[in-house]
């Protein structure tokens, strides 16, 4: 019987190994058991660490927009923004508001100010709508016509 040469099968996967851990200093990168085992606790770091990372910069951009709202003076903090913008049906979600919170404060400071003159006005009139200019005139309208049949009522 002629010899079997043995070892294409495995000499692949161990090559296939010694790439992915190439990188590694030491013997992490030329003894095969402890390539294997770098390599399994690689891939495990990896796995836990993508969920890490949407938490980290999650509360990073909480921590950006916090700050950039209480520097703006006003009695405001993140939590009540946050409940307001929902309040209002406004889409914007946390990334986009700490991207506009360090390229442009201004517009942070608009968005916040408009919200708290909206709140105020709802608050004020008792009603849930949106309190614009416009509908500030029709109702100074309307309550100047209603002064004026009061007066003509009373003639």
């Amino acid at each position: 019987m002629t010899r079997i040469r043995r070892g294409y099968v495995a000499r692949k996967r161990r090559t296939k190994m010694r790439l992915f851990a190439s990188s590694f200093r030491g013997a992490h990168s030329r003894l095969t058991r402890t390539i294997t085992q770098q390599k399994i606790r690689a891939l495990v770091s990896a796995h836990r660490d993508r969920d890490r990372q949407k938490r980290d910069f999650r509360r990073l951009w909480i921590t950006r927009i916090n700050a950039v709202i209480r520097e703006n003076k006003v009695s405001y903090s993140y939590s009540r923004l946050i409940h307001d913008l929902y309040k209002r049906k406004l889409l914007l979600n946390r990334k986009i508001l700490a991207q506009i919170a360090i390229l442009n404060r201004n517009c942070l400071y608009m968005i916040s100010n408009e919200i708290i003159k909206e709140g105020d006005c709802n608050e004020s009139t008792g009603k849930f709508k949106r309190c614009s200019p416009e509908n500030e005139l029709r109702e100074g309208i309307v309550e100047i016509s209603m002064i004026k049949i009061d007066k003509r009522s009373s003639k």
